[in-house]
């Protein structure tokens, strides 16, 4: 694997103020980048969320809040 000389210098840095090898910090960047959520699945999500809402009406949120609030009491 080729890095960039100046992205090699920076990963290292990083790796020695973690305390972890070059290696570890680099399969953990890789772990963490993998498990993401796929980002057209979000989007989509978003979207059918969007779609149960369109007919909603507008509303005041804090109106909605002090309402429930008032209910528990």
């Amino acid at each position: 694997m080729s890095l960039p000389e100046e992205l090699l210098q920076q990963i290292d840095a990083e790796a020695r103020r973690r305390s972890v090898s070059r290696s570890a910090l680099l399969a953990e960047a890789a772990r963490r980048e993998l498990d993401r959520p796929d980002r057209g699945a979000v989007d989509e999500a978003i979207r059918r969320s969007e779609r149960r809402f369109e007919n909603a009406g507008s509303f005041d949120s804090a109106e909605l809040v002090r309402r429930d609030r008032d209910d528990r009491r």
